[in-house]
């Protein structure tokens, strides 16, 4: 059958076979520091990025309630500062390619733990599953550490 295909069409074929494979990519990671106790956290304030018009840190903060921690409205009484950036992406509509969220000390702003998740547009989520992916590779486990357990 491949004997009735020019050799231009092949070649053609399998540029476009490789082109697209590259173009779905997926990646989530986190890094905890190991001197690092995210048990010990309850308490975090979301500091909302000065470039962010699409309201990312509502969606951190309903995410680390609906898991059960506190949040906190200024970082006074916090046990740890949320930061994040995201980055978006035009495609025939604007999507979330990637996100990062760290978690600082708020005594000198270390990062205690940090989050990515990048999906580009073949594998796009919503800025929503992107934060669960995030907040969900810091704090791992069935029940996540410092919550609540009240589900």
């Amino acid at each position: 059958m491949i004997q009735n295909y020019k050799p231009g069409f092949i070649v053609i074929l399998l540029a476009v076979f490789a082109l697209l494979h590259g173009c779905a990519i997926n990646k989530a990671t986190a890094t905890v520091d190991p001197t690092t106790d995210l048990s010990s956290l309850k308490v975090f304030h979301v500091k909302k990025s000065a470039e962010d018009t699409r309201d990312v840190n509502v969606i951190i903060e309903n995410k680390l309630e609906a898991i059960g921690f506190q949040v906190s409205e200024t970082g006074n009484d916090a046990d740890a500062i949320i930061t994040y950036v995201d980055k978006w992406f035009w495609d025939i509509t604007f999507y979330m390619l990637e996100l990062t969220i760290t978690v600082r000390d708020p005594k000198n702003d270390f990062p205690l733990a940090s989050g990515n998740s990048m999906h580009s547009s073949l594998s796009r989520k919503s800025p929503e599953k992107m934060v669960d992916e995030v907040l969900a590779n810091i704090f791992v486990g069935k029940q996540k550490q410092g919550a609540k357990n009240e589900k």
